[in-house]
Order: structure tokens, then sequence, then C-alpha cells
């Protein structure tokens, strides 16, 4: 049986290598060969995490080690301590713990071998995990302890600095803080200009301008946001509402929020309330006063966001089908106003000249090309009598394919047995024999990754045939009983059950040169396509 090796950086190694004690990877990996061949254990391959995640999800080496695991391939798992394998919750700790009790896999470390079938050693590898988890906790509010501390000290603790600044580290003590970039410094200021008092018009007198507009200003100047790209309402807003160009510093604005979703923990990380925050007086200098600011505060809580309830109901029939066909962006739904009398389908990104259309002639003219394609594909499928045996040609050519690329692991498998033959001869030496185990090992990893990718690839051509039958009798219900179906949401679920996308161009506005329906859509079917 072949044996392997995990390795992984904790935070503590993290911080050790910047204080110059050396690569912690090469250092463990020279430790755990001396061990295999101490022990005269074969090491066939070396798992390396380059990442450091509190749970497996963040962790795809070890989800990788895992699988294997699963699947019986490793006899053990050299690893330097058991708390290398598992420190997050107890969840993600009795995966471990089950995986490698019920496929009956050791794990061998320096100090200790530990045998999950054995009721001892598993009790001693749980306590084990269960006191690792409870060091990162203690580690870890040490370290959020350490940053709030920072952030009271008025010191900049986030990575990347803020639209007009730059990170300076302190003189003389930990920590950083914030430099103005003065060429920027002026684009902020005048954003706050532009938002409080307005641009000055050709009769002396001053319009204020929106965060749309003012972004579109911004890129009529050829000014590049802070990724160098084009400036976005979403930009302009953080800017106008971030108090660290008072001289402030803001903290949890952003904090990290666990969900369970279908079973699953997500992350995400949404804004938080000035009031939610921690903000202390900084040590960088303002780049606008408090006046100016506050005034910017009290004209956006007189344009306040749309309640959480009106924003989650849909009343977009293609609310995330359509595609602005210029710049790639989801296109939406303006609703009607008093000026308009209809809803309109626009791109909202400021810098882009795609043309809104109504959005019921959008709508009726996706159906209508949906209608054509449907008679086209179904003349092309009673006409072309030979292309449900071509996919099914396809499929067993990669079949074929896949069964070759096993039958070649399986002698990998062999060749990998017989080296240990060889060891046993005294015809390999410990360094030969581990420099043909991993050349084999080499191999094996390639030809796996080509089974996985294959597999794969005969995966959709299964589902391709599969949709490209279904995709016919879904087509026809949608046609049949959209107009009838109850609401907005209703229909946009059964258009994204048959189409993939719609990508929409209109050129010329309306009004006064072509028809209002003088537009182009190109739609994409929900049917996988192979290369």
């Amino acid at each position: 049986m072949q044996y392997c090796l995990y390795l992984r950086k904790s935070r503590t190694d993290i911080e050790a290598e910047a204080h110059g004690e050396g690569e912690t990877l090469a250092r463990h990996e020279k430790i755990l060969l001396e061990l295999a061949k101490k022990m005269n254990i074969t090491i066939t391959q070396i798992h390396r995490e380059v990442v450091s995640g509190e749970t497996i999800a963040s962790r795809p080496v070890m989800q990788q080690l895992l699988t294997e695991v699963e699947q019986g391939i490793w006899e053990g798992v050299l690893v330097m301590e058991i708390e290398r394998l598992a420190r997050g919750d107890t969840i993600d700790q009795g995966i471990v713990a089950q995986t490698f009790k019920y496929s009956d896999t050791k794990i061998i470390t320096p100090m200790k071998t530990y045998n999950p079938s054995n009721e001892f050693d598993e009790e001693y590898f749980e306590f084990g995990l269960f006191m690792s988890r409870r060091e990162y906790k203690t580690i870890n509010r040490r370290l959020q302890s350490g940053r709030v501390s920072s952030v009271k000290e008025g010191k900049y603790v986030a990575n990347t600095p803020p639209y007009g600044y730059e990170r300076v580290k302190l003189e003389k003590e930990k920590g950083w803080t914030l430099a103005p970039i003065e060429e920027e410094a002026d684009v902020v200021r005048l954003i706050y200009q532009l938002y409080t008092v307005g641009e000055r018009l050709s009769n002396g007198q001053f319009k204020r301008l929106g965060a749309a507009l003012i972004a579109r200003r911004l890129n009529e100047m050829q000014i590049p946001s802070k990724k160098g790209g084009k400036w976005v309402i979403a930009s302009v807003r953080d800017i106008l509402i971030n108090p660290v160009y008072i001289g402030k510093v803001r903290w949890n604005w952003r904090k990290s929020v666990k969900k369970m979703v279908d079973g699953q923990v997500t992350k995400s990380r949404p804004r938080s309330k000035l009031s939610d925050c921690l903000i202390v007086p900084g040590l960088h200098p303002a780049i606008v006063s408090e006046e100016v600011f506050n005034a910017a505060q009290n004209l956006m809580a007189q344009n306040p966001p749309r309640p959480m309830g009106e924003k989650l109901t849909v009343k977009n029939p293609l609310s995330g089908l359509v595609v602005c066909g210029k710049c790639g962006r989801k296109m939406s739904r303006r609703p009607y106003s008093d000026k308009t009398k209809y809803d309109t389908l626009i791109c909202q990104t400021n810098f882009c000249n795609n043309i809104s259309s109504r959005l019921e002639l959008v709508e009726e003219h996706i159906l209508n090309t949906i209608k054509e394609w449907l008679t086209e594909y179904k003349l092309k499928w009673k006409g072309d009598n030979h292309t449900e045996g071509s996919l099914q040609t396809q499929i067993k050519i990669k079949q074929k394919a896949l069964n070759k690329l096993k039958a070649e692991l399986n002698t990998l498998n062999t060749q990998l047995e017989k080296t240990h033959d060889l060891l046993e001869q005294g015809i390999y030496n410990i360094d030969t024999f581990l420099e043909r185990t991993r050349s084999i090992s080499v191999r094996m990893d390639n030809t796996k990754k080509e089974i996985a990718l294959l597999t794969k690839d005969l995966q959709t051509e299964i589902i391709r045939e599969e949709n490209v039958i279904s995709i016919i009798p879904k087509a026809e219900h949608l046609l049949e009983v959209y107009h009838k179906l109850p609401d907005a949401r209703a229909k946009n679920d059964m258009l994204k059950e048959v189409l993939e996308k719609v990508v929409y161009v209109k050129e010329k506005g309306g009004r006064w040169h072509n028809s209002p329906d003088d537009f182009e859509i190109t739609i994409y079917p929900k049917i996988p396509y192979s290369d």
C-alpha cells in the first residue's frame, strides 16, 4: 500500500517565516521523509497546502486528500501534527475523523501513529482535534483583539488602501497608516464638490450631480478608478460615505457573515450601517472637511435605497437573462414614469452607449425568436437522422478512451507494486526507490487528471444528448402557457429553463430615426455544446 505526505503552514509558521526561520514546508517535508525512511514507508505522493484556511471548503488540497482517503488509496498519511489536518469547526473535525476511521487509514506523526480503528487512538485523535480547535479560537481572538486595538489607536489595518490614499509604515512602531496621493485626493474633493455643491453652469449657477452623473463625468475626463477601469455608481457612493476622508478609521464596515444555505456554510460581506461600525480618529490626514462630509450624508439620507422587500420582488420577467451586447453586463428594468408610461430595459453601466427599449417589446421579440428557433430546430431534428446516432458515437468513443486511461492507471499501479519488490530485493536503495515512485506517481496524477477531464466531458455529452431531446417540449410548453403565467417571477423561471442568456444590442434611439423595436437580440438555448 501507498503512503503520502500532507504539508500545511499554520499561521504561526507564516509569522515565523517572516522573522527569518526558513521555509516551513521544506523543513517539514525533510523531517517526514526521514521518518518514512526510518519506518520503511513508501511515499508516493506529497500534498502541499499553500493556503491557510479555517475550513475544509477553503482548502482545496485537503479536499483532494480526503477524497483519496475515502477511496482507500492510502495506507496512511504522514503529517507533522494532527492539528494540520483539521482546525475548523466540529463539523469539519467530524468529517476528517470519520473519513480516516471508515477507510481505516493511519495518521502518522513524528510523535505518534494513530490507528482510527483503535478505540483508544480514536479518542486521542478526537481530543487532539478538539484542542487544536480551541487553540485556533484563542489565536484568532488574540489577533482580532490586536486589530481592534490598532484601530482604536488610529492605525489602518486593512491591506488595501482606499482611493486617494496609500499605505505608509509607521516609524519606530508597529502598524500602518495612510498618506494622501495628491492626484487622487483632488478627484475625491471633486466628487464631494459635485455632489454637495454641483458644477457651475454657463449662467453662473450650480447644478448638483448624483452618483451616476459623477461617475459619467469622471469617465468623460478619462480619470481611471482605483483598479484602473471605469467608474461605476457604487464606487462613487462608497467614497461619499467613507469617513476615512475626514481623517477617521472605520472597522467592521463589511464584516464576514456566515449562513447555512442548502446544507452548506456560505460567507458574505454585506455593508453595515455607519452606526454599527467602530469609527475612531485616525493617524492620517483628512482630504475633505467634516462639514462637507456631513452635508453629503444629509443629502444621501434624502435619497435612501429602496426597502429590501421591494428589491427582492421580481418585477422583470427578463431578470438575469438579458446581457448587454456592448459591455457584457446584465441589463435591468427601469420602472415606468409619467414621462415614459412604460417599463424599459436598460444597461445601467454609465459609460455604455447601448440604447434602451420598451421591456414588453424585448419580451415579445424573445418569444418570437424562440418560436422561430424551435421551428428550425425541430425540422433539423427530423431531417438530420444521424444527429442522435452521432451523439451516441461520440459518447462511445469517449467511453473507450476513458476505459483505456483506466487500464493505464491499473498498469501504473502494478509498476508501483513492483518497485516494492525491487526495494525488498535490494536492487533499489531508498533514494532510487523514492525517485522511481515519484516518477510513477507523477504519471498516475496526470492520468487521473485526464480521467477526471474525460469523465466530465463524457457527462456533458450525456447531458447534451438528454437536453437535445428535452429542450423541444420545454420550449413548446413555454410558448403555450407564457402569457397565462401569474407573475413576472413565474415567467422568469420558465424562460431560464429554456434559455442560457439573451444578448441585446440597439444602436439608435427610436424617437426620430427608427421604429421602437429596431434592436437585435441573440438567444442562447440551454443545450450544452462540446468543442
